[in-house]
């Protein structure tokens, strides 16, 4: 076998098993102690994991959710154009909702009002709501748009299971 570094004092030596990380018995003691101490730290990682998922709010929930599913519209929209001025989207482009979130908060996740949006027709123009009304039925056809205005008026308010739940669906989209 070729030597080895010892994993704590950091001498070469030759290893008996292939398995062998360290050079003597004094050495294995120490990196018994290293690894018991990773191990705990691992274990607080964890809990604490378990702790701010637990203490998460729903609007917590909301933020995270937002997050992936403007990703998923980024990533279905990355070969299309603005839905507003027309112009290929490219570099850092927005997750423009048709409806705004503000004032209709049941439609904030609905895959037909939002659609990728270059930054300066998203932020600078507000949405450009002008010309993503006449490019909208081009996009997802009048049938769609129609029960899009349906599901305007209906009241959504997502529970924090179902909100997991759709995060977990469309991080499954992404892959």
């Amino acid at each position: 076998m070729k030597e080895k570094k010892c994993k704590i004092c950091g001498n070469d030596f030759k290893p008996f098993r292939t398995t062998q990380k360290v050079c003597s018995g004094s050495c294995a003691i120490e990196y018994a102690k290293v690894q018991e101490k990773a191990k705990k730290r691992k274990k607080i990682r964890k809990w604490q994991r378990e702790k701010r998922i637990e203490l998460m709010t729903h609007k917590d929930w909301l933020k995270k959710l937002q997050t992936v599913f403007n990703s998923y519209i980024r990533k279905r929209d990355q070969n299309k154009p603005c839905i507003s001025c027309g112009k290929p989207l490219r570099g850092k482009f927005d997750a423009g909702h048709f409806y705004s979130v503000g004032s209709t908060p049941e439609l904030r996740f609905n895959e037909d009002n939002v659609h990728g949006q270059c930054v300066e027709c998203n932020q600078h123009l507000h949405g450009n709501l002008i010309e993503y009304a006449e490019r909208l039925p081009g996009r997802i056809g009048p049938e769609r748009l129609e029960r899009l205005k349906q599901l305007k008026n209906q009241s959504n308010k997502l529970t924090i299971p179902e909100i997991r739940e759709l995060i977990d669906e469309y991080k499954t989209k992404l892959k």
